[in-house]
C-alpha cells in the first residue's frame, strides 16, 4: 500500500506530478477540449458525460479510493514554473503477490506534446514503482501506427515484448496493440561480461 496518500506529490526538474483534486475540472476540461481531434484517435471512446462535473468528480473519488487501496497511481502533470496541466498518467492495475507489476497509461495536451514532459513524468513514476511501490515490471501497450509513443517507451527504457490482438478499444473499435515493459533489474540483452 501507498504510505504517501493524499500528500502524494512527485517533482521533476520541470513538473509536479499530483494526484486529480475537484479544483482541477475547469483546466482539465479546457485541455481535453482543445485537444480532442489529437486524443480521441489514440483513446478509448468517450462517454457522453466525458467532459462533465460529475464525470470529472467520480476520477477525482476513483484517483483517492486507487492510491488508497493501492491499485492505482493516477496523476496530472503540472508545469512547475506556470502551474499549467499538461496532460496525465496513471500506473494501474498493480499487482502484488508474485506479479509485483503495473499497467503504465498516459495522455498529453496536444500543445504540450514534442517537449520532454512525457518523458521526464515517465521516468519519474518508473522511479516510484521500483523504488517506492517494490513493483518489479511494469507494462504499457500503444497502437502499433503511434511512432511517437512507441518511440517515448523506448527512450524510457521500456523494451517490445510482443503483440496482442484486440487488445483494447480504442475509438471505438477493437484494435492490436504492441507491447513494453520495463524490468526493475532488466538484464534483457546484456551478457555476463556486459
Amino acid at each position: 500500500m501507498l504510505s504517501l496518500r493524499r500528500k502524494l506529490r512527485i517533482e521533476t526538474e520541470r513538473l509536479t506530478l499530483r494526484p486529480p483534486i475537484h479544483a482541477d475540472f475547469r483546466e482539465w476540461t479546457a485541455l481535453r477540449t482543445r485537444s480532442r481531434a489529437f486524443l480521441s484517435k489514440w483513446e478509448p471512446a468517450w462517454a457522453e458525460d466525458h467532459l462533465m462535473r460529475k464525470a470529472f468528480t467520480n476520477r477525482v473519488y476513483w484517483a483517492q479510493k486507487s492510491i488508497s487501496s493501492g491499485t492505482a497511481l493516477p496523476l496530472f502533470l503540472f508545469r512547475r514554473d506556470d502551474d499549467v496541466l499538461l496532460g496525465a498518467i496513471t500506473l494501474d492495475n498493480i499487482r502484488r503477490g508474485p506479479a509485483q507489476s503495473g499497467t503504465l497509461g498516459y495522455w498529453t495536451g496536444e500543445a504540450f506534446v514534442r517537449q520532454g514532459y512525457m518523458r521526464e513524468a515517465i521516468h519519474a513514476v518508473v522511479h516510484q514503482a521500483f523504488n517506492r511501490l517494490d513493483l518489479s515490471r511494469i507494462e504499457a501497450a500503444c497502437l502499433p501506427e503511434n511512432a511517437a509513443s512507441r518511440g517515448l517507451l523506448e527512450k524510457t527504457g521500456f523494451k517490445y515484448e510482443g503483440v496482442a490482438q484486440s487488445y483494447l478499444q480504442i475509438d471505438g473499435r477493437w484494435r492490436t496493440h504492441v507491447l513494453y515493459a520495463a524490468l526493475r533489474s532488466d538484464r534483457r540483452g546484456k551478457t555476463d561480461a556486459g
